[in-house]
């Protein structure tokens, strides 16, 4: 299938590493032009070289802050600058997540709470702010917000709210921008394999004395397809969203976990 993205402009957060590189990787491989933004100038400038080197396509990166509004305004000015308009906007710029078990009621701070809300939802929220207007101007564009199924389980507080809240985010953006031609979906990913699994499953592993095929194991032992879904597999559906081709879907939310067992979602 063409996607038809060949020459479409696109901006990606969290574009230097896990689902936002593999993101920014698939769409220049059909053809976008893109920026990448990210908080860490040497792995910006890995990335793009990478990502250049490999499609052919121009990538360019820009340090930015998504949980501070100015450094968003430059981000997508200095975006729209460096394509000549913008298309496509990939929310994936989050606080890490997975590195350690989420913290019990009783651990939950205001720094802790308002630190991740503010670089998820409100960054999210912040750039598709200053984007939208470039979308709107031609009358076409696309919007996709990076969430996770853990809007959809317990286990963590802060995540659920967080992710969604983003999923609010998305429909209410969607009701707004759909008639300007513009369509906003949110993505789910569960447990994804990025370049952190090796070493988070071999971190688990040290602390608990089992194997790093048995803590394996455990963490996919609810996923239907018996296996974790990788990056790029996440990449494949964005694309997709990211496409004229997706116009029928509008506001709605794209699970990617490899299937989870148990709840019925409709």
């Amino acid at each position: 299938m063409d996607l038809q993205l060949e020459g479409k402009r696109a901006l990606v957060t969290g574009g230097s590493k896990g689902i936002g590189l593999a993101v920014a990787r698939q769409l220049a491989r059909e053809g976008v032009d893109l920026v990448i933004a990210a908080r860490n100038q040497g792995e910006l400038d890995a990335a793009a070289t990478a990502l250049a080197a490999e499609t052919g396509r121009k990538v360019t990166g820009i340090v930015a802050d998504t949980a501070n509004d100015d450094s968003v305004k430059r981000l997508v000015a200095e975006a729209v600058a460096a394509l000549g308009g913008l298309d496509i906007l990939v929310n994936a710029a989050g606080k890490p997540g997975g590195q350690a078990p989420p913290p019990k009621l009783a651990e939950i701070t205001d720094a802790l709470f308002w630190d991740d809300v503010n670089v998820k939802v409100m960054g999210y929220l912040r750039v598709a702010r200053e984007a939208a207007p470039h979308m709107a101007a031609n009358g076409w564009g696309r919007i996709i917000n990076i969430s996770g199924l853990a809007a959809r389980s317990t286990g963590s507080t802060i995540g659920s709210m967080r992710n969604v809240a983003v999923a609010a985010l998305t429909k209410n953006l969607a009701d707004e921008l759909g008639p300007q031609g513009i369509n906003v979906t949110v993505v789910h990913p569960g447990l994804t394999r990025t370049e952190k699994t090796v070493p988070l499953i071999a971190g688990k592993a040290a602390a608990s004395g089992k194997s790093a095929a048995q803590i394996e194991a455990g963490m996919i032992s609810n996923i239907t397809i018996g296996r974790l879904v990788d990056a790029a597999e996440v990449a494949d559906i964005v694309a997709f969203l990211a496409s004229p081709r997706s116009v029928a879907i509008n506001g709605d939310a794209i699970a990617c976990g490899g299937g989870i067992r148990g709840a019925i979602h409709y």
